[in-house]
């Protein structure tokens, strides 16, 4: 079992901060994911119709994140939250990209909510999980980059586990370490706000997407939620 915790610091300086752990156990990612893909088409379609365009910095949702990142020392127009530069990057090309159907799924519930989304294989999870402020001793390998090691700065907001950094500025990146494959069936989705009063049934809304698409999928998925009320939850 892998706990998560938000450290009493981070809870004191985001009061308004809700994530939902959204845990699949028995996940088959090996196979057609059809209601994966329609999702996928459909945000694409509307984005070529005209009718949708993904979230933007001058989003309010976007804005809160933009906050966030500039309180402990990121630059989040070089640095960008996960969810603006997943829409940026849909807004220029046209599509999103084809990870494997466990990664488009938290994908598009992201883009289609305006919320930064992620995850962890639980099975390459050492520990618990702990989101609090980096010392600046902590080691992160980039996602697709199994050669890089990088140190976040003193002060910056990670995810982390008893042997490394999962996630660097919060959402900015993932892990390579414990990135989601095809072959992962016990995987922890996550997906975040920080301005709960404005957006928590927006992340609501969001996990019960994501959850519809896992569930065909896997033996089990169970969705809970994290804030300063409730710092710990064991997936």
């Amino acid at each position: 079992m892998t706990a998560f915790h938000i450290s009493p610091a981070v809870a004191d300086a985001f009061p308004d901060t809700l994530i939902a752990v959204v845990t699949a156990t028995g996940l088959r990612g090996g196979r057609p994911w059809p209601a994966t893909t329609a999702t996928l088409e459909d945000l694409e379609a509307q984005l070529a119709d005209g009718v949708w365009r993904p979230a933007d910095e001058s989003d309010p949702r976007i804005e809160a994140w933009h906050a966030a990142y500039r309180s402990f020392g990121t630059n989040p127009r070089r640095v960008r939250p996960s969810v603006e530069a997943l829409g940026r990057r849909m807004a220029k090309k046209g599509t999103l990209p084809r990870i494997n159907p466990a990664v488009d799924s938290y994908n598009a519930v992201s883009v289609r909510h305006g919320l930064p989304a992620g995850a962890f294989d639980l099975d390459h999870v050492t520990g618990d999980v702990e989101i609090r402020y980096a010392d600046g001793s902590e080691a992160f390998t980039p996602l697709g980059e199994p050669g890089t090691v990088e140190n976040p700065k003193p002060g910056e907001i990670i995810y982390t586990d008893t042997t490394d950094v999962l996630t660097r500025h919060w959402n900015h990146r993932d892990a390579h370490r414990t990135r989601v494959t095809e072959d992962s069936t016990h995987v922890a989705f996550v997906l975040e706000t920080v301005a709960a009063t404005h957006d928590g049934h927006l992340l609501k809304a969001a996990a019960d997407d994501l959850r519809t698409l896992l569930q065909p999928h896997c033996e089990q998925i169970t969705v809970h939620y994290l804030s300063p009320a409730h710092p710990d939850h064991t997936a």
